[in-house]
């Protein structure tokens, strides 16, 4: 059951950020946070035996509302 949800949870995370090219860099961000949340909550969940749905729940939303809050300039990379 647990390789069941991991798989979902994780194709949902990959196939969602593949639809951020119509959207303004703030959904992007807060639509890519809530994916890489969702991954570490599971991950983090998984790890120490907790509930893989809430772990991912709670990471997704967590995720979702750094990526929301932050501006492109607190989150860019510079070269």
């Amino acid at each position: 059951m647990k390789k069941i949800v991991l798989t979902c949870v994780l194709l949902v995370a990959v196939l969602s950020t593949s639809a951020c090219s119509n959207m303004n860099t703030q959904a992007q961000r807060a639509l890519s946070g809530g994916a890489i949340g969702a991954a570490g909550g599971l991950a983090l969940t998984a790890l120490t035996g907790g509930s893989l749905l809430g772990g991912a729940l709670i990471g997704g939303a967590a995720g979702a509302v750094i990526g929301a809050v932050t501006s492109p300039n607190q989150v860019a990379v510079k070269r």
